[in-house]
């Protein structure tokens, strides 16, 4: 067989059977053979986000996968990797190369050499035998650790020289390993924990890569310590739980994660790696801080870590568990205090913001369009996402996720659009689900036509755009230009556009309109269409907390 033939079948070993991808690759022709189905993007960026979603979605078990041509399509697909790397994500990247011989002259695009720095593994299979190797390392370092994209380069000439068939036949799925932390260490946080007078704990995305939700709330009730998510972690610890505080990341928090990361006296960060970004929210001074990640590079990177305790989230919260319960004698701390406290904060913000929640002014205030859509669908049944800029700001406190993986944080490097491929991803991973993207006009701008991939494809998503014509989230940052030359401005409808890509869409006005319009545009993807939203909304800027705690 040809190297690209053994390469979709130790892909199908693996279990991955969608492929997004955009021509011209030969693996696409080699995965079809193997029955593996090719959806073709619009262009690559969305291709990855693809991929990208579902690996989130499936906890990349299997995970995501993308191909793509070498030189353009390698180079167009650099930013969806970014931001894929930046979270975390694990998926495999298969770029074709140049011939060998062409292989790293100028002015020839290397992906290895230009993908290594934003990429847990990248190795290009330059002998038709490596190819078996080469993909076992590649399965094994994106989800070890700190998860990660793998990039596997297959040369044009390499990729259609024979192999023999013993490559796949010798092919076995890899198995990752996980490692428990020093119970010594464990002891000695767990002591640290419940000496604290006001504990509260940090959900990472590790917890949901380990999918020890169950753990963390175990754990969060035996302690009575309340829980908060990162921006990624959105969704590892159910938001309707009485010792939820919600978010605190993406620029943004909740009100009751702004008061109780304030007042504690020790933070216990699971699953995190406590990095400082944009996205993130500063940690203020004189707290103790736990700090759990699978990644020794997280520990003391940009906090003092008085305990740090490096393991797998899951098996570091049983030992917590175990620990705790030895020091408390086999019984759970009385939390009644601390969850009142959680409810009476909780409702003091929300009342502050109900005028905008419920408001009934046009343009539609798009917190309302946020408030409405959780009136009607059960977190539990969806699977939603935001997109950059002020959907990001509006969603991320006020939506209250429900299972694992019911909704999809990012942001750690943001382009917009980067939501749109998400879902198609989440969608095809979970199918059963009523998936959701929120989206700004400007995302729309960026990788709207990638809406007619999930018309073509059978796709069944939601696409919500919140419309103000204008670039909402520039306003403090362009006011010069823009009062001179207008350039926040934007223009579009996009309801339009998506009846004209061939999907079912709506334009809503009306705030009175938002419950019954969701819920027309979820049977139609009930019924396999993909359907596009467009809510004439006005430019909202306030957020929530919006420089509370924040880096400098």
């Amino acid at each position: 067989m040809r190297t690209i033939d053994a390469v979709a079948q130790i892909l199908k070993r693996e279990n991955i059977y969608i492929l997004p991808s955009f021509p011209t690759t030969a693996v696409i022709e080699a995965a079809a053979a193997a029955g593996i189905k090719p959806v073709i993007c619009r262009q690559e960026r969305v291709g990855v986000g693809i991929a990208d979603g579902w690996s989130r979605t499936r906890n990349g078990q299997p995970v995501g996968a993308f191909a793509m041509q070498y030189g353009p399509g390698a180079e167009n697909a650099y930013a969806g990797i970014a931001t894929a790397f930046s979270d975390a994500v694990p998926m495999l990247l298969l770029p074709l190369g140049h011939p060998l011989n062409r292989d790293r002259v100028f002015p020839n695009f290397s992906s290895i050499k230009s993908y290594e720095p934003i990429t847990a593994f990248a190795e290009q299979v330059n002998q038709p035998q490596r190819v078996g190797d080469t993909l076992r390392r590649a399965f094994t370092q994106m989800r070890s650790g700190r998860p990660g994209p793998a990039l596997v380069e297959i040369p044009i000439d390499v990729g259609n020289a024979e192999v023999d068939a013993a490559v796949v036949d010798n092919y076995r799925p890899v198995q990752i390993a996980t490692a428990q932390a020093n119970p010594e260490d464990v002891m000695r946080a767990a002591k640290a924990l419940l000496a604290a007078r006001r504990p509260v704990i940090q959900a990472g995305q590790g917890v949901l890569y380990a999918q020890a939700t169950a753990e963390l709330i175990e754990l969060a009730e035996l302690v009575q310590a309340p829980v908060y998510a990162t921006l990624a972690g959105k969704s590892a610890f159910p938001e309707s739980h009485a010792l939820a505080l919600g978010i605190a990341g993406g620029g943004t928090m909740t009100g009751e994660a702004y008061h109780f990361i304030k007042e504690a006296d020790l933070l216990f960060a699971v699953g995190s790696s406590l990095s400082r970004h944009g996205m993130s929210a500063n940690i203020p001074g004189g707290k103790v801080i736990i700090h759990n990640t699978a990644d020794a590079i997280d520990l003391n990177k940009s906090y003092y870590a008085d305990h740090p305790i490096l393991g797998d989230a899951r098996l570091v919260l049983r030992q917590f568990i175990d620990a705790c319960r030895e020091l408390l004698g086999n019984k759970a701390r009385d939390g009644a205090a601390v969850r009142a406290e959680i409810a009476r904060t909780r409702e003091t913000w929300l009342q502050q913001w109900l005028p905008k929640l419920n408001s009934t002014g046009t343009p539609i205030n798009p917190y309302r369009v946020i408030s409405d859509f959780m009136q009607v669908v059960d977190p539990d049944t969806a699977i939603v996402t935001h997109d950059s800029g002020s959907p990001r700001y509006q969603m991320m406190p006020f939506y209250r996720a429900g299972t694992p993986r019911s909704y999809i944080g990012w942001g750690k490097s943001h382009q917009l659009g980067t939501g749109l491929g998400l879902i198609m991803g989440a969608k095809l991973a979970a199918p059963d689900k009523f998936c959701v993207n929120f989206m700004g006009d400007a995302a729309f701008g960026m990788t709207g036509l990638d809406f007619e991939t999930a018309v073509r494809s059978g796709i069944p998503i939601l696409t919500i755009v919140l419309n103000n014509n204008s670039m909402a989230v520039e306003t403090e940052h362009m006011k010069t230009s823009h009062g001179l030359f207008r350039t926040r401005d934007l223009q579009g409808n996009y309801a339009d556009m998506a009846r004209a890509m061939g999907g079912w869409s709506e334009c809503v006005s009306d705030p009175a309109q938002i419950k019954d319009a969701v819920t027309r545009a979820r049977r139609v993807t009930e019924s396999g269409r993909a359907a596009l939203l467009e809510f004439v909304t006005t430019q909202e800027n306030t957020v929530s907390h919006q420089t509370a705690f924040r880096n400098d």
